[in-house]
């Protein structure tokens, strides 16, 4: 592998002009791409010693919205931030040497939402959009058909097998892909009590924040946003004092964030809403934390302010610090929530400047942890309607136009593209001539075919990467529900623990497909 990065790296250049057609002259050279190849050859072979061993801890990176378009470009924007140009660069998720397919529809949807899949690849079985750590037995927005379709998570699979869990995630942490993990939920817009209709509540269903703390009540770590969910209706934001959107929305009146605080603060309970009460916290010193740094979601990390506002990287390493003092091991759920809002608003920019935060949160990980008892999985839970080409040179800025003028209407046209979105723009009854637009500004909005005020999820299967133990479990294209049940047979939680002897390793012999053919996919995917 540290063969491979060299010559990754010594395949790099630095452009003199982004746009100009320009590679280094090493590859040129037969004798360059079959070195790297025999090397990359090497590499797999070695793969057939499989990681058997049981996974003390088991960690989920999901990038929201990252379908495999997302993947590429953000790999080239991560070697052109770096001076590269781009193309022959590497993600850290890149690096994990077993890569799958996840088939991405609710039971109801054929292009899914977050909430469904949400349910699928953290409690193991499908469901409906819209709705979170229910069955698909149980309806969108109808309270009474909660009751007896609830499905639990992992992250409870693993709290009742002894481990340490957390939460981290540029959202609301009572958003769709978190809220899975602990809510049952018929409707994943009841943030609080505020957002349910009267006769939900009624009913006797519970909002999601307060699920937060009621269904599992010893999380030992929550990190991202949502703050004003927690709040009774009108309590003014710690932070934006007097601006009555970030105010607290409870109706009932409880001040959950005190609540959790009173519960915890004999437990090394710690409540922090800023960066700087975050990282001058000891690890060594908290059993609990819960971080609420936004009345709503995180701001895009492009947009962050780095004095007050901790970046995805940062939350997660003071995670793993302080679920890892727990000798039984922990589970991790990060999510990049934001590289999804950055879509839907076509502002490609932001999107993938999230999905590369993302991966300098996967690589400080792998620091972290080791892949002896840690399985990392890093997966999407659904794709865009995002794509990019055009011709493009190598080296072409990723937000840059195409080398050419459409020989239709002759105007030239962004590389990136989606199929439909805000992003669509006419200019006197013709497409407008974005020549003289700066495609680069953070918040453009590229060129879409079909005008909508928020661009729509994909369709499309997503890719898993894995490393760890029992990482060669994810080996071909398979439904999205698969991926808790092979972290839970990893780590010998939940309903997976017949074949864990006391020594603590496996002794599955999983029938894989050939080596030879898992390899193949992996490269095609990379």
């Amino acid at each position: 592998m540290k063969v491979t990065a060299l010559l990754v790296m010594s395949s790099c250049v630095i452009l003199g002009g982004l746009g100009k057609t320009t590679f280094p002259e090493q590859e040129k050279d037969p004798k360059f791409w079959n070195k790297w190849a025999q090397q990359t050859l090497k590499n797999a072979l070695d793969l057939q010693s499989l990681n058997k061993n049981k996974a003390t801890n088991i960690i989920l990176f999901l990038g929201d919205g990252m379908g495999i378009p997302t993947v590429t470009a953000a790999r080239i924007l991560k070697g052109q931030l770096s001076g590269q140009s781009g193309e022959e660069s590497m993600l850290e998720m890149d690096k994990f040497p077993h890569v799958a397919l996840s088939k991405t529809y609710n039971t109801n949807a054929q292009v899914a939402d977050s909430a469904g899949t949400a349910t699928a690849y953290l409690c193991g079985v499908k469901a409906n959009e819209g709705t979170v750590g229910v069955s698909a037995a149980a309806v969108r927005s109808q309270c009474n058909t909660t009751k007896g379709n609830e499905v639990t998570s992992i992250l409870k699979w693993a709290k009742d097998a002894g481990k340490s869990v957390g939460i981290v995630t540029t959202t609301r942490v009572n958003h769709a892909t978190p809220s899975a993990a602990y809510a049952h939920c018929v409707d994943r817009d009841w943030f609080s009590d505020n957002e349910m209709p009267p006769e939900a509540v009624q009913g006797g269903c519970k909002d999601i924040a307060r699920q937060l703390f009621e269904n599992i009540p010893n999380i030992d770590v929550i990190m991202g946003g949502g703050r004003k969910y927690m709040f009774p209706k009108n309590t003014s934001d710690v932070e934006y004092p007097g601006v009555a959107k970030h105010s607290g929305t409870r109706r009932d009146g409880r001040n959950l964030v005190e609540e959790w605080v009173d519960r915890t603060k004999d437990k090394k309970g710690h409540y922090v809403w800023n960066k700087k009460q975050l990282l001058s916290l000891n690890p060594t010193n908290v059993d609990y934390l819960l971080g609420l740094f936004e009345p709503g979601d995180l701001p895009y990390d492009l947009e962050r302010n780095r004095e007050t506002d901790p970046s995805l990287t940062e939350m997660v390493e003071v995670a793993i610090k302080i679920l890892r003092k727990n000798k039984n091991g922990f589970y991790l759920l990060v999510e990049g929530g934001r590289i999804d809002h950055g879509h839907h608003e076509g502002k490609a920019k932001q999107a993938l400047h999230e999905a590369v935060e993302m991966d300098r949160a996967i690589g400080r990980t792998g620091f972290l942890t080791s892949i002896h008892d840690t399985l990392t999985v890093v997966t999407a839970d659904h794709s865009h309607v995002f794509s990019f080409g055009g011709y493009t040179p190598r080296g072409n800025t990723i937000f840059g136009l195409a080398p050419m003028l459409s020989d239709v209407d002759q105007k030239p046209f962004t590389a990136i593209l989606y199929g439909n979105g805000p992003g669509f723009k006419m200019v006197d009854g013709a497409r407008e001539n974005v020549s003289t637009v700066n495609t680069k500004e953070n918040n453009y909005q590229a060129q879409a075919a079909v005008p909508l005020r928020l661009e729509t999820h994909g369709g499309e299967d997503v890719a898993v990467f894995a490393k760890g133990p029992m990482a060669h479990l994810l080996h071909g294209v398979h439904e999205q529900n698969y991926i808790p049940h092979v972290m839970a047979y990893a780590a010998c939680i939940g309903q997976n623990r017949e074949h864990c002897g006391s020594s603590g390793s496996s002794s599955l012999t999983p029938a894989l497909p050939s080596l030879l053919a898992l390899i193949t996919v992996s490269r095609l995917l990379c």
